[in-house]
């Protein structure tokens, strides 16, 4: 764990309006209270939270108000395909702790129990939102768990490009990592409020990771790949009733075309095709021939393979598009439209051959949700 040296860092962030808190809050404490069947309390809760912002301009939200909320969350991501799941969210409640070392221990349970030996399962960790006045708590990184991109003496970069800036960034507080393993894991960086941000590595152990191979090309080991099994998105603001959760990271299992045909396949990340169709023989003079395809096809077969082998969850694109259906019947019952942005539930492998893709949705925005956030690492000033 380390400081970041010389200054400190402030994130510029509006303070919540009180009037708006009032309103979503009694929003979704009505929401809560009918999902959920309660029939009696509500009066007096929205009393109870009237009068904290009366005299704190915040509240405080239950543990149980929170979780479910959480889970809300979830239902209402248009961008997410595998929603039918979001009633067994793990809400891991850590709104309590106000020291980095304490964030970073509650971030290496949520690594343990969302690995959980293999069996993915889907968790989010809650800290403290926002408080008026002043910036919420911020992990710097996109997701917990990422490779870091390191730019050589010749100007080559080694590992995940995307995470380029980033990786300069962290280096600039100290981090030095290393520089010519294509699957660095970067620290995590957390910044508290009035604080500078602190980096502080992950253990080896911490992090649940797939070697890959293929199920026919004996080859295909000698690329010495790997990708880790949980991803984690950390940096997304998450919103119940009012309230802002700047850090609330959360995740689940992959689907597998996320690493195959995304990670490890764009040209402006691993772009790992070229070598693929070569060790394939394939004829890569014109796109014609198909030979982006059929690597991409084999590197989906290998992700999937290889996390199979090796016990840890993981679904297909197939699987998780049927699934999605299954979650918009459930939820019609319920009296519910689920909306959608196609251009993410579509898969980006094979997407004509899935239910989707001759599907129309609406694409609109409810809350609880989550919501991007310009990285933290951008919006720093001395």
């Amino acid at each position: 764990m380390n400081h970041c040296p010389h200054r400190a860092l402030t994130l510029h962030q509006p303070p919540p309006n009180r009037e708006t808190l009032a309103s979503e809050a009694e929003v979704w404490l009505e929401q809560y209270y009918a999902e959920n069947s309660l029939r009696d309390g509500l009066c007096e809760r929205k009393a109870e939270i009237f009068g904290e912002l009366e005299q704190n301009g915040t509240y405080r939200q239950r543990a149980d108000e929170l979780a479910y909320g959480a889970k809300v969350a979830w239902r209402n991501s248009v961008r997410c395909v595998g929603r039918l799941h979001w009633k067994g969210l793990l809400v891991h409640d850590c709104r309590h702790l106000q020291t980095a070392e304490g964030v970073f221990v509650a971030l290496l349970e949520h690594l343990r129990l969302t690995a959980n030996e293999g069996d993915i399962r889907p968790v989010i960790t809650v800290f403290a939102p926002a408080a008026s006045g002043q910036g919420g708590i911020r992990i710097w990184n996109h997701q917990l768990i990422e490779y870091a991109c390191h730019r050589q003496p010749d100007g080559a970069t080694v590992g995940d490009p995307l995470n380029l800036e980033f990786t300069e960034w962290v280096q600039a507080l100290g981090w030095r990592g290393q520089m010519e393993d294509p699957f660095d894991l970067l620290p995590v960086v957390i910044q508290m409020p009035g604080e500078a941000p602190r980096w502080f590595p992950l253990p080896r152990g911490a992090v649940l990771q797939v070697p890959l191979q293929h199920p026919e090309f004996a080859w295909f080991e000698d690329l010495r790949l790997q990708w880790y099994a949980t991803p984690v998105i950390s940096d997304m603001r998450m919103e119940v009733g009012g309230l802002s959760y700047a850090a609330a990271p959360f995740g689940g299992w992959y689907v597998g075309s996320e690493i195959g045909a995304r990670d490890l396949a764009d040209v402006k990340r691993y772009n790992l095709l070229p070598a693929i169709a070569e060790r394939m023989r394939l004829d890569t003079r014109s796109d014609r021939t198909l030979w982006k395809d059929r690597a991409l096809v084999e590197l989906n077969r290998a992700v999937l393979f290889s996390f199979e082998s090796s016990g840890i969850r993981m679904t297909d694109h197939h699987a998780v598009t049927r699934q999605f259906l299954r979650h918009q019947r459930l939820e019609a019952r319920e009296g519910r439209p689920t909306y959608a942005d196609w251009s993410w539930v579509v898969p980006p492998l094979s997407g004509a051959t899935t239910p989707l893709f001759h599907r129309s949705f609406e694409n609109r925005i409810l809350k609880p949700n989550f919501f991007y956030q310009t990285p933290a690492w951008k919006q720093v000033s001395a």
